[in-house]
C-alpha cells in the first residue's frame, strides 16, 4: 500500500482478499491460521453484508432473512453477531459453523 492512501472498508477487504489469493496461489500448500480476527471486524462483516444484500441471500442457518435483519437493523444485527461470535468462538479457538446444503 502506498503511504497515505486511504482504504474504504470494501477496498480494504477487497486487499487482503488479494493478498490472500496471490498467496495461496505462489504456495498452494500453505495454511491461513490466524483469520479468526477478520470475523470480527466490522468492515468484513458490512462487506460480507453487502455481499449477501445485493445477491438476495436465502435465509441462512438460523432462519433469518434479509428483511427480518433490516427490520432489527442491519448495524444492531452486524453488531449482536459480532457479539455472539467472540462468545462462541474466542480468537484463538478454530471457527466451525454449520452449513446450510442446497
Amino acid at each position: 500500500m502506498i503511504a497515505g492512501e486511504y482504504l474504504t472498508g470494501s477496498k480494504r477487504v477487497q486487499r487482503l482478499q488479494t493478498i490472500l489469493h496471490e498467496k495461496a496461489k505462489e504456495e498452494p500448500k500453505r495454511r491461513f491460521h490466524a483469520l479468526i480476527d477478520k470475523v470480527y471486524r466490522m468492515d468484513f462483516r458490512w462487506e460480507a453484508w453487502r455481499m449477501v444484500r445485493r445477491n438476495g441471500g436465502s435465509p441462512g442457518v438460523d432462519g433469518e432473512t434479509i428483511a427480518d435483519i433490516e427490520a432489527r437493523g442491519v448495524i444492531a444485527w452486524l453488531r449482536e453477531l459480532s457479539r455472539e461470535l467472540r462468545d462462541q468462538f474466542p480468537e484463538d479457538s478454530m471457527l466451525t459453523m454449520p452449513r446450510r446444503t442446497v
